[in-house]
């Protein structure tokens, strides 16, 4: 290839990153004057190319920041570099409409013969700032009731003076909600990264999926965003229900159903969620009714089948037993994933404990302590037997669970 058509042929190459590239390109001159705008850049503010050749770049910026931003590009043209725009501060761009949204800019820059060229890589990060206002005001609620309850604290200090072992467990109470909230605010930070943030490179790809012939394409990023929402709510309700469980909420219906038949159904509804060829096995043996509450139990059984799941890798048999027998209820889930070290498995039942091995797979580290809160609240024992790389097995028992007439119990305390 001579040297002409290597250069049509990066010139075809450079073309189609500019036209494909998912976030907005803005060149800009020396004077500041729209130069070109990919396609991207173009639907983001809602023009077409015409509309913004020669234009000056503040007609894509709110007009309380033109004067302060002819400054900034001042300066920038006397040492153009490459590096973010406003550091440290909010930006944000205007469409035609008039509409204001966020954004992220970076800045780069280049020369020739002629002139000194800027170019502008913008982002919509709308999506991203509203999560973030959600965390925050999570945040700000979670702040408040540590405050309401540091109030309650100190009224209760004036009259258990002469109770000292009640003060210190008030004490010691609202050093756990502090410390709760400070744990949801880092994990939910990490843990609402991921999903969030396939939320946003579907959606931009979705729109880019336009034809008939391209159907499965979008199918495929609509159910990364469903996935991605159900993480989500998954996490939020772990935190929840650790909420309900610290306040002493959760109240324990027993009624008589049929164990076998509850099992079954969970199974067959999880196993759309499983990993590529993994497949659950499960089996019954003993009566079938028993004396417990449902909904509690249908939670254990979707928390541990899922950590089965998540620990074990493709291609791997979960294993579900329930066993009736002589007033006894026995729950097993088995699983030949990354296995537990001996260390840990002291440790599993506690609030936002994560294994050493399971770094790498996401978790809030409370799950297992649900597991447990829900066990004891129903009387039972939980047991883990498991070794490193030889699969993991989690034992419910349920004393006389079998035996119990229905009722309705709150929580111990």
């Amino acid at each position: 290839m001579d040297s002409s058509e290597q250069k049509k042929h990066n010139s075809y190459r450079y073309e189609a990153l500019f036209n494909q590239a998912s976030m907005g390109i803005i060149v800009v001159d020396s004077r500041a004057a729209i130069q070109s705008a990919n396609p991207f850049a173009l639907r983001l503010f809602g023009y077409v190319l015409e509309e913004v050749l020669n234009k000056p770049i503040e007609m894509l910026i709110p007009g309380r920041y033109h004067s302060r931003h002819v400054g900034h590009r001042d300066v920038y043209s006397h040492n153009p570099k490459t590096r973010p725009m406003g550091v440290g501060m909010d930006l944000f761009a205007i469409k035609k409409d008039g509409s204001e949204f966020p954004v992220e800019v970076s800045l780069s820059n280049y020369e020739d013969q002629e002139d000194q060229f800027v170019i502008a890589f913008i982002s919509d990060i709308s999506i991203r700032k509203k999560a973030e206002a959600e965390i925050e005001e999570l945040n700000n609620k979670l702040e408040y009731t540590v405050e309401q309850r540091t109030k309650e604290l100190r009224v209760a200090m004036q009259d258990l003076e002469q109770s000292k072992d009640e003060l210190s467990k008030l004490l010691e109470r609202e050093k756990e909600l502090g410390e709760l909230k400070s744990r949801f605010v880092t994990i939910a930070s990490h843990e609402f990264r991921t999903p969030l943030s396939t939320i946003l490179s579907s959606t931009y790809l979705i729109e880019r999926y336009t034809t008939t012939e391209e159907q499965h394409r979008r199918e495929k990023h609509l159910q990364r965003i469903v996935s991605s929402v159900q993480l989500l709510t998954d996490i939020l309700n772990d935190f929840l229900s650790v909420g309900k469980i610290e306040e002493g909420k959760i109240q324990v219906r027993f009624t008589n159903f049929d164990i076998e038949q509850l099992v079954a159904d969970i199974t067959r509804e999880m196993e759309v969620t499983l990993k590529k060829g993994q497949r659950l096995v499960y089996r019954h043996r003993g009566n079938r009714e028993v004396a417990l509450d449902a909904s509690l139990l249908k939670h254990i059984v979707i928390n541990l089948v899922s950590n089965a799941s998540k620990f074990s890798p493709e291609n791997g048999p979960i294993e579900v037993e329930t066993l009736c027998r002589a007033g006894v209820v026995r729950l097993s889930v088995k699983d030949n994933g990354i296995g537990i070290s001996r260390e840990d498995q002291k440790h599993l039942m506690e609030r936002f404990f994560r294994a050493a091995n399971a770094g790498n797979i996401q978790g809030t580290g409370l799950g297992l302590h649900i597991i447990s809160k829900y066990t004891e609240l129903m009387d039972g024992h939980i047991e883990c037997v498991s070794e490193l790389e030889q699969g993991t097995e989690f034992i419910i028992t349920f004393g006389s669970a079998g035996a119990q007439q229905p009722e309705v119990r709150g929580p111990k305390g």
